[in-house]
């Protein structure tokens, strides 16, 4: 194996835009890094920031629909193809709130003729920092995830700087309440920003305390300059409220942090240090990569995009912006960062995809932060959740909406063509990830129960009508966001909705044994999933629907990923069928989430060349900024963290799968990496796995917490595996 791959990354240039800006986080605060020696700007975010849109209340409720149900699902099962398009209160289409930066912190340099050579920019994963130099001036930053604040500091040869605190940023709307405020203190100054929402009685307040040493600091509104220093010390939080914020109160709690931590930025850095690089460096992998190429800097890497360097880059710097984005809330579309007011989609927690994609790899990449920060999400909203149940649908229970601003979990966002109120297996398919947590760790948290035992009584209610069989049936039924060939939006039985139904119950009855006959017999009654002309698993399983192939969502295998009710172990003519739908699938408009939910599918069903396609579709499409954020869209086109943070996970899945009884080895090899290591993945049996490949064979290390037999799976065939809790066991493979 060769030298110890990149943990970061560089550049020889600041950053153009914010777009390449490097970025820090710690799940609260978020930050986005120029390095520019001139005028460096530091971009602030907050996980809290969306703006509320004047007058929009009215709309932010369930629409009440749950007396009309029964109309509808009569149309519906009468063959009314279009009945769903009526089910609505005739509101118009209403977005959630968006999310939007703060402001930025701006450090401009007033000294005179500066030498432009030695430039250089960097971000290092195992820590955090930010950081850029050149000529004698260096300026750090990082997210404390101890002390939850913005830590910059810039040192050099005599300082001479002006610092601001400026709301101006793209998109920031007309009408913004803005206030600024500059006061000396004894360590230098304090530096205040207020912005108060057109026609809200909401506001965010910007607080930055300024520690110089050496020098003078002197006013100069809007903020202060700073003559002489040899170092300046910035720390900065942000937060969201109503009425006035105490601004002297925020500077005497950022004043304390320094008593707290001796030594100033080194004190604050060693004390960010134990939470975050023990997170970071819990996985870790090594593609042998060229030793020269590792040295590169990310622009030049991604230029490359076979090359193992930038495979491992890549999924070192989808770790960190996963682990640096989640805390208070899991990662948005765009993480916890943006530089622009009008972000796509609203910055929104979008759940019927992205949002379980980003955080695939949350158990298995050994992140619980992550899901921790998604059950935060969950747990928050489920009184809203049991509203959408009532209101929409007349049942007991909750129904998670397809879209939420982190505040609101009301199922307000659709439309004709976009009808999610009518999605019911979001709640099922947002707790999953949680499932496979309590799995993982081998303990059952009370948290995940309840909210199971929730769907599972909404199901109890929901799945009132039956077919000419006898069988329940899913009506209304929406496959997100997609419709049959020949029919509206709105149907029956649309296969997510049945693997979730399923799935529901049948892991409600194992959390609670006191329903669990009456559950699981309502969900062995459920249909099975139907198998097309084609020979593929049909996205609908009602009689007469015909599949849309051309479509970036694949929520109709979510029986294949995440769930592992349709495996090639366990169900092989299910598992065929599916990856017969998978062939058909195509890519629509190159969405990157669609590229790599097609790749942890393919990884499931064992096709190692179709996970290559897929995660090839992204490294050649242009997606990643010099920042390793990537885009939506091919070519950086809006900005968007579904492809930076899923690709760890697609990676883990190619090499490592596990249940809570089966261990899967190579299930998807990716012949352009024929050699490589991949340590410290968690499975759902409770246990540690180190990897290690070559092209002849394989060595995998499995360090078990529990005693228990699973079955291995690997190319050659499966055995029985009898683990002992606190005994290692060595598993030499072959690979051809």
């Amino acid at each position: 194996m060769s030298a110890t791959p990149v943990h970061g990354t560089w550049e020889p240039r600041p950053a153009a835009c914010w777009e390449d800006a490097f970025l820090s986080g710690n799940g609260h605060h978020g930050a986005l890094v120029f390095g520019d020696p001139d005028d460096d700007r530091t971009v602030v975010t907050h996980h809290t920031l969306v703006r509320p849109v004047e007058g929009d209340d009215r709309y932010r409720l369930p629409p009440p629909l749950a007396g009309r149900l029964e109309g509808l699902r009569d149309r519906l099962l009468a063959g009314d193809t279009a009945a769903a398009e009526e089910f609505t209160d005739g509101r118009p289409l209403q977005w959630v709130r968006p999310f939007h930066p703060a402001f930025q912190v701006r450090v401009r340099r007033t000294e005179g003729d500066r030498d432009p050579s030695g430039y250089r920019r960097g971000v290092d994963f195992a820590t955090g920092v930010a950081e850029a130099t050149r000529d004698g001036w260096t300026s750090r930053v990082f997210v404390s995830r101890a002390d939850d604040v913005i830590v910059q500091c810039v040192t050099g040869a005599g300082l001479s700087l002006g610092l601001s605190l400026d709301h101006r940023l793209p998109g920031a709307p007309a009408g913004l309440g803005v206030g600024h405020g500059a006061v000396l203190i004894p360590e230098g100054a304090l530096l205040s920003l207020r912005v108060r929402y057109p026609g809200s009685d909401l506001a965010y307040t910007g607080v930055t305390l300024v520690v110089v040493t050496g020098g003078t600091t002197v006013l100069a509104p809007p903020g202060v300059r700073v003559e002489g220093a040899c170092s300046v010390l910035l720390l900065t939080r942000v937060r969201r409220h109503t009425g006035e914020a105490d601004v002297p109160a925020e500077g005497r709690a950022l004043r304390d942090l320094l008593d707290e931590a001796p030594g100033a930025y080194d004190g604050l850095l060693a004390r960010h240090l134990p939470p975050h690089r023990t997170a970071y460096e819990r996985v870790t992998l090594d593609l042998a990569a060229d030793p020269d190429e590792r040295a590169l800097p990310g622009s030049e890497l991604l230029t490359r995009p076979r090359s193992a360097a930038l495979l491992e880059r890549l999924f070192a710097a989808g770790r960190y912006h996963l682990l640096s984005s989640s805390g208070l809330l899991p990662p948005r579309l765009t993480g916890l960062w943006t530089g622009d007011w009008d972000t796509a989609w609203s910055g929104a927690f979008t759940h019927d995809a992205n949002l379980n994609l980003q955080t695939a790899s949350a158990a298995a990449a050994a992140l619980p932060e992550v899901t921790e920060a998604l059950a935060a999400l969950v747990q928050r909203q489920l009184p809203d959740w049991r509203d959408n149940a009532r209101t929409v649908f007349g049942a007991r229970g909750v129904v998670a909406p397809a879209h939420s601003d982190g505040e609101s979990g009301h199922s307000y966002h659709f439309s004709r063509e976009y009808p999610l109120h009518l999605w019911t297996a979001g709640a099922d398919w947002l707790l999953k990830p949680l499932v496979d947590h309590d799995e993982t760790r081998g303990g059952r948290d009370p948290r995940t129960a309840a909210a199971l035992d929730e769907v599972a009584l909404f199901y109890e209610d929901f799945l009132s009508r039956t077919d000419d069989d006898g069988r329940p049936v899913v009506v209304p039924s929406y496959s997100p966001e997609n419709r049959p060939a020949n029919a509206s939006w709105g149907t029956v039985n649309a296969a997510m909705d049945l693997s979730a139904a399923r799935h529901a119950l049948r892991t409600a009855a194992a959390y609670d044994a006191g329903r669990a006959g009456r559950r699981r017999a309502l969900a062995d009654r459920l249909p099975p999933h139907r198998i097309n002309a084609d020979g593929a698993l049909a996205e609908w399983a009602w009689p007469g629907l015909e599949d849309s192939y051309d479509h970036r969502h694949l929520s109709h295998l979510y029986g294949v990923w995440p769930l592992d009710e349709i495996t090639p172990y366990d169900t092989p003519d299910l598992a065929a069928a599916a990856h017969r739908a998978l062939e058909l699938r195509g890519a629509e408009n190159d969405s990157a989430h669609g590229h790599l939910h097609h790749a942890l599918i393919a990884a499931r069903l064992r096709d190692g060349e179709r996970v290559t396609h897929a995660l090839g579709q992204v490294l050649d499409g242009d997606f990643f900024h010099d920042s390793l954020m990537s885009a939506h869209y091919p070519h950086r086109h809006v900005y968007n963290a579904d492809a930076a943070h899923t690709l760890p996970a697609v990676l883990i899945e190619a090499l490592v799968q596990s249940t809570p009884d089966r261990l899967v080895l190579l299930p998807a090899p990716l012949p352009a990496y024929p050699t490589g290591r991949l340590t410290g993945i968690r499975t759902r049996f409770g246990a540690v796995l180190d990897l290690a490949w070559s092209p002849d064979d394989a060595t995998a290390v499995v360090r078990p917490t529990r005693t228990l037999r699973i079955t291995l799976w690997t190319s050659a065939g499966a055995e029985a595996l009898d683990l002992v809790a606190g005994e290692d066991r060595v598993l030499p493979l072959k690979t051809r």
